[in-house]
This record gives structure tokens, C-alpha cells and sequence, in this order.
């Protein structure tokens, strides 16, 4: 299984993009995706196309809840990453990736690499 990130779900939407080939590829092989609520929510802010909401809705018809651990895994990452400004948000996207078992698909790989030795893994 593939989570999207926020920013991985908005670049995948833009036709002839990098991130719009892979998520093709994925789906032509028949991979699982997923959406963490935290991600989902950041993708609704918007800007977006009715279009492209219709569409992310249909490819991504659950978004994964937030659990309790998964806000107790964030706080963990958020203190053993450096504790960077505005990235508990990406926190709760891994903890609940590393939960779920899924590789997280992010534009954005440097924001993530450091959870990786935490047990994040990337698509």
C-alpha cells in the first residue's frame, strides 16, 4: 500500500507530471493507495478544481483516521526529527503511514527523510 502526501496528490493531478506518471504506474499495477484524514484535510485548504476534488474523492473514497497512538507516534517523530517548525503535520501523515504499513508517496522526500530511521518508509 501507497500513502499520498498533501503535496505528492496535488502535483499528481497536474497532467504530465512526474507525480502523475508514478500514481498511473501504481494504479496499472494495481497497488493499494490511501490518504491519512490529516492529508486529506490539507488537500481540501485548496486551491482546487471541482474537478480535481471530484476525481482525488474517487480515487481516495477513505481517508485513514488519526488515532490516538498515531498522535502519540507524531509527538515522537515531531521530538526525535529536531522538532522543525510547523512538521507535526507531517508527523501525524507518517506515524499513521508506519500504522497502516503503507509507503508514503510525498514531493517533498526532505521534509520526510528524517523519519525514515523511524520506521517511515518512501515510495
Amino acid at each position: 500500500m501507497i500513502h499520498l502526501d498533501t503535496n505528492f496528490l496535488i502535483d499528481a493531478l497536474v497532467p504530465g507530471s512526474a507525480q502523475e506518471a508514478l500514481l498511473i504506474g501504481w494504479l496499472d499495477a494495481g497497488e493499494a493507495l490511501g490518504i491519512s484524514s490529516l492529508a486529506w484535510g490539507e488537500f481540501l485548504c485548496g486551491p482546487l478544481s471541482p474537478m480535481a476534488e471530484t476525481f482525488a474523492r474517487q480515487l481516495l473514497p477513505i481517508a485513514e483516521p488519526l488515532e490516538r497512538s498515531d498522535a502519540e507516534k507524531a509527538a515522537e517523530l515531531f521530538n526525535r526529527t529536531g522538532r522543525r517548525s510547523k512538521s507535526y503535520a507531517d508527523c501525524g501523515i507518517a506515524a499513521v503511514a508506519i500504522r497502516v504499513h503503507a509507503s508514503l508517496a510525498t514531493s517533498n522526500r526532505d521534509d520526510f527523510v528524517p523519519m525514515v530511521s523511524q520506521g517511515l518508509t518512501l515510495a
